[in-house]
C-alpha cells in the first residue's frame, strides 16, 4: 500500500531531524520513526545507503532495531563487515530481531551475532557488542558460545564469557526485584539491566518502576539525583519508542518541577507521547528558561510537536489560559505551532 503524501512528508521531516546536532530533536526523531514503524523502513534504508555521516547511520540503525524489519539483517551484515562504531550499532540493532515472530529472520540474526562473537579477526568492541546483544538468549545458547570461546586468543573475550552466566543471572534477579519495587543501591546497575529488558516489559510494570525511581531520586543526596533521573529518562524513552502514554503524568510533573534543563530523554519522550496537559507546564518552563536560548528552543519544539499532534489552536482553552498568564510566551510558542 502506498504511503500517503502527508505521511511521507512526516517521515522525511523526521529523517532530516536525525541529521541534526540537537540531541533532543534526534532522540525524538528516533522515537517517532520507531512508532511509525514499517511505513518508514523504505525511506530509512534509502537514507542509510546514501549517508556518509557515522552518527546518521547509527541513528538509523537504532530506529531499525525497534522496527523488527527483516531487511535490517542485510544492512547490519554490511555494517559489521565495514567495522567501527557503525558495526557496533549494527550488532545492537540485531537484538531487536532475536524474538521476531518471523522464524527465518530470528535465525539469521542469531547466526550473524554468533558468527561475529566467534570471529577472532573482528574488533574487540564489536565482538563484545554482539555478545551483549545475546544476553537475553537462553542459557543453552550462551553456554555453547562460552564453550567455543574457551580457546579464544583474546583474554578479555574469555573473561567476559566466563562471567556471563553470573552477570546475566544477577541482572535478571535485579530486574525482577526492581519490577516489584525493590530498587538496587546503584542507579547504573538498574539502567544497564533495563537496556535489554525494558523494551519487552509490560507497560504497567514500567509505569510502577518510574514511580519507584522517582521516589528514590527524591530521597538520595542531591549529588546522586541525576543518576536516578537518567534511569527515569531511559524508561520514558522506552515507553515513547513503544508509543505508550501510561507515564505521561510523570513527564508533565517533571516539567512542572524543573528548575533547570531537563534531560534530552524527557523532552524527546514529550515530543512523541506528550498530551494537552503538558502544554501549560512547558509554557511555564519556557518562561523560566528565558536566559537559556537552547533550552527554550527545545521546550518550544516539544510544545509545537504536541500542539500540532493534538490540533491545538489559539482558540483552544489551553491556549487562552497560557495567553492569560504568559502573553509573550504564547505568541512565540503558538507561532511555531
Amino acid at each position: 500500500m502506498p504511503i500517503k503524501a502527508s505521511a511521507a512528508a512526516e517521515i522525511r521531516q523526521w529523517i532530516a531531524a536525525l541529521r541534526g546536532t540537537d540531541d533532543v530533536q534526534r532522540e525524538a526523531a528516533i522515537a517517532r520513526l520507531a512508532v511509525i514503524g514499517a511505513r518508514a523502513v523504505d525511506a530509512l534504508l534509502r537514507a542509510y545507503s546514501s549517508a556518509t555521516d557515522v552518527d546518521l547511520r547509527i541513528a538509523i540503525l537504532r530506529v531499525l532495531e525497534s522496527s523488527g524489519d527483516p531487511r535490517t539483517i542485510a544492512v547490519a551484515r554490511q555494517a559489521i563487515a565495514d567495522g567501527g562504531d557503525v558495526a557496533v550499532a549494527a550488532a545492537t540493532a540485531l537484538r531487536g530481531l532475536l524474538d521476531s515472530t518471523h522464524g527465518p529472520s530470528a535465525t539469521d540474526a542469531l547466526d550473524l551475532l554468533v558468527a561475529t562473537v566467534l570471529d577472532p579477526s573482528a574488533e574487540r568492541g564489536l565482538r563484545l557488542a554482539a555478545f551483549d546483544a545475546l544476553r537475553t538468549m537462553p542459557e543453552g545458547v550462551r553456554a555453547r558460545i562460552a564453550e567455543a570461546l574457551k580457546t579464544d586468543p583474546d583474554p578479555q573475550m574469555k573473561a567476559r564469557t566466563l562471567d556471563s552466566s553470573r552477570i546475566a543471572a544477577g541482572a535478571d534477579a535485579l530486574w525482577h526485584d526492581a519490577l516489584e519495587g525493590r530498587l538496587p543501591a546503584k542507579a547504573e546497575a538498574l539502567r544497564e539491566a533495563a537496556q535489554t529488558r525494558a523494551p519487552t516489559a509490560a507497560f504497567t510494570a514500567l509505569q510502577k518502576m518510574i514511580d519507584a525511581v522517582r521516589t528514590r531520586e527524591g530521597s538520595v543526596p542531591a549529588a546522586r539525583r541525576a543518576e536516578w533521573r537518567a534511569v527515569r529518562g531511559a524508561l520514558h524513552q522506552t515507553l515513547a519508542l513503544r508509543n505508550s502514554r501510561v507515564a505521561v503524568y510523570d513527564l508533565r510533573e517533571s516539567v512542572e518541577d524543573s528548575r533547570g534543563p531537563l534531560p534530552s530523554t524527557f523532552l524527546a519522550a514529550l515530543h512523541v507521547v506528550g498530551d494537552e496537559s503538558c502544554l501549560e507546564p512547558l509554557a511555564a518552563a519556557y518562561v523560566r528558561a528565558r536566559t537559556d536560548a537552547r533550552q527554550q528552543a527545545q521546550l518550544a519544539a516539544a510544545f509545537h510537536a504536541i500542539a500540532r499532534r493534538e490540533h491545538i489552536t489559539r482558540r483552544h482553552a489551553v491556549s487562552k489560559r497560557i495567553a492569560a498568564r504568559w502573553p509573550d510566551a504564547v505568541a512565540a510558542l503558538m507561532a511555531r505551532a
